[in-house]
């Protein structure tokens, strides 16, 4: 399956989406016209406006829950609005066949999904197919000293179970003229952070150092699309 989605990407890349039966080299058909985000043949097929990349319709539903959403193949940004039913798509489903892929008869690509939910041949390929065996549990012993940098207790009234946000509203709500000298639970439970340093104003140090949690300025490489295309 990976197979086919990367050659599907290479044939969308250079051949418009899947545009017509004009795939890579050795591809087939079906290949050609399947969604990149279900990997089958397309279902009511949809376009993005700029980019030209076909889905499913309800594949692409998801992206379009958010207020700037970005095409799932290529990662340019597009206006929901202009999402509009692909009919070129839909006339080509309607005039290309291709064999099932259990009993080998050939069907037209717009019957495809019905055809294979009910082939008894398919049916019997997925019966067949390796069952997935969860991990087992780790013998090994899970340490007792981990630190915990996720949640904190407020240094004035013991509140618990606040992340670095809430611990900053909880202090600006409750202890704002509060002048007591206390230790930045969020600095001491981090390597470098001193257990016994007070703080002699610690609402600035929050609102300086601990407004924003570290992870708000990580970058994720792998999920943030290059700069350069």
């Amino acid at each position: 399956m990976m197979a086919m989605f990367r050659s599907f990407v290479s044939a969308q890349q250079h051949g418009g989406g899947g545009s017509g039966p004009l795939g890579a080299p050795g591809e087939s058909i079906e290949s050609q016209f399947s969604c990149p985000i279900c990997l089958e043949v397309y279902h009511k097929p949809v376009s993005v406006a700029g980019c030209g990349h076909t889905f499913c319709g309800e594949c692409l539903q998801p992206c379009l829950q958010v207020s700037s959403p970005l095409c799932p193949l290529c990662r340019v940004s597009f206006d929901p609005k202009k999402v509009e039913r692909s009919s070129s798509v839909e006339k080509q489903l309607s005039s290309f066949k291709a064999p099932c892929r259990g009993c080998c008869k050939k069907v037209s690509l717009m019957k495809m999904r019905s055809h294979i939910s009910s082939c008894s041949k398919v049916q019997e390929q997925i019966a067949n197919c390796p069952k997935f065996v969860p991990v087992l549990p780790t013998s090994q012993p899970i340490p007792s000293n981990i630190p915990n940098r996720s949640t904190f207790v407020c240094p004035f009234c013991g509140a618990r179970n606040l992340d670095q946000q809430e611990l900053v509203k909880h202090c600006m709500e409750n202890h704002r003229n509060d002048p007591s000298k206390v230790v930045c639970p969020v600095c001491s439970a981090m390597p470098w952070g001193d257990p016994s340093y007070k703080s002699s104003n610690f609402l600035q140090h929050l609102l300086h150092r601990h407004k924003f949690s570290y992870d708000t300025f990580v970058v994720d490489y792998q999920n943030t699309p290059p700069i350069f295309s």
